[in-house]
């Protein structure tokens, strides 16, 4: 089974780009599921049909589905939510308060994406398109398996500490009953297994989906790098809305293509060495299913879309004792030739004509780049945690 999900800035083209990935995986005979974790579906539109929480096979081998979080959490927390609320009230707490308490933050993410594999197992899909909610969204649905983990653990090993069994009364009153302790554990292996599969390149691909504009650039960067942080494959870019080269009379259309053929070859240039797909502009939308499958046609060719176009992390980030350090694979680059420039959250590296920008998570843009030296054909970036923070070029 193969698992890809596009992600990117809201209004970027994710639905269509979706949508046309499953339909052309599906005419080359793979069983397809195309699934939406937006809360703003917009897929039934895309596909000109109507959608439903299950899957519902559209065409052959073509199943569609958007995913409602809220009969989700009713079917798989909902007896453990009531179990919590009761003891939340037992301890005096307000109604309203004790039901908004037994919400576990992010618990809807996580239903969204036990759900998603559920019905890819359950389903024998070969192919498990999502169509991703914008990349917040996203990076904190995402994020949530391990976040999930780290909290479920602490509070298996609180109730088996010993700590706990000498505590007071008072104290013990307020842990969660062994009902909800044996719920939240098997939630926890689901999780476990659930976060293996979205991390195995050999299953789960990653790709972005871009316009050649500023902002959403910026925006896609964010997401390459909190994906390279947890360990999340990116396989390739998606560039949509491309506006063709032509002889253009309109002074307005000549500058807009132009100005956007300058960015379309820094979304080349910024996100080497993975490769990129571009999707021309269309004068219309594209709906429906001979649409979709023209588009799915021409932006893979004869080339199966479900298959990995690149291996390898784009960027990795390690600790050393004090020191953090960013890995960028740049195989063949002289160090002489390379130029470092921090300013805040971003690191711009350039090399020739070559120019990257990368968005720092919050643990790095604190601290300023100490060392940079190439190794094993990557450029390693040197974080000193015990400097302060300074923007500099190198």
């Amino acid at each position: 089974m193969r698992i890809i999900l596009y992600l990117g800035k809201g209004g970027v083209g994710k639905t269509t780009i979706s949508a046309a990935t499953a339909v052309r995986a599906a005419a080359l005979g793979k069983r397809t599921l195309v699934v939406s974790t937006d809360l703003a579906h917009s897929l039934a539109d895309c596909l000109n049909t109507t959608l439903t929480s299950e899957p519902r096979e559209i065409a052959p081998n073509l199943w569609a589905q958007e995913v409602n979080v809220l009969d989700e959490m009713r079917r798989g927390w909902n007896k453990v939510q009531e179990t919590m609320t009761k003891t939340l009230r037992k301890q005096g707490i307000d109604d309203v308060m004790a039901e908004e308490l037994a919400l576990i933050p992010g618990m809807d993410e996580i239903v969204s994406l036990i759900n998603i594999y559920r019905n890819a197992r359950e389903g024998h899909f070969e192919a498990v398109v999502i169509d991703a909610a914008p990349t917040g969204e996203t990076v904190r649905l995402l994020s949530m398996p391990d976040t999930f983990q780290w909290y479920a653990g602490r509070l298996m090993n609180l109730q088996n500490s010993t700590a706990l069994n000498l505590a007071r009364p008072l104290i013990k009153a307020f842990l969660p009953s062994a009902e909800i302790l044996d719920s939240v554990k098997k939630l926890s292996e689901r999780v476990k297994t659930l976060r293996a599969v979205l991390s195995n390149p050999d299953i789960s691909t990653y790709r972005p989906v871009v316009n050649p504009e500023r902002m959403v650039i910026k925006e896609a960067l964010r997401a390459e790098t909190y994906l390279s942080l947890f360990g999340y494959p990116i396989d390739g870019v998606m560039c949509n809305r491309v506006i063709q080269a032509a002889d253009y009379q309109d002074s307005f259309m000549q500058n807009l293509y132009t100005n956007q053929e300058k960015l379309r070859q820094r979304i080349h240039d910024t996100f080497a060495p993975l490769p990129i797909w571009e999707v021309p502009y269309y004068p219309q939308e594209i709906i429906g299913l001979e649409q979709l499958k023209e588009l799915g046609q021409q932006i893979f060719g004869e080339q199966d879309p479900t298959q990995v176009f690149h291996r390898g992390p784009v960027q990795e980030i390690t600790r050393q004792g004090d020191t953090y350090i960013l890995r960028l694979p740049l195989p063949h680059v002289e160090m002489n030739k390379v130029q470092m420039t921090k300013k805040g959250d971003e690191m711009i590296v350039e090399i020739g004509n070559f120019k990257r920008d990368i968005t720092l998570p919050s643990v790095l843009a604190n601290h300023a780049a100490t060392v940079a030296r190439f190794a094993n054909k990557a450029l390693e970036i040197h974080f000193n945690l015990l400097d302060q923070p300074k923007d500099k070029t190198a």
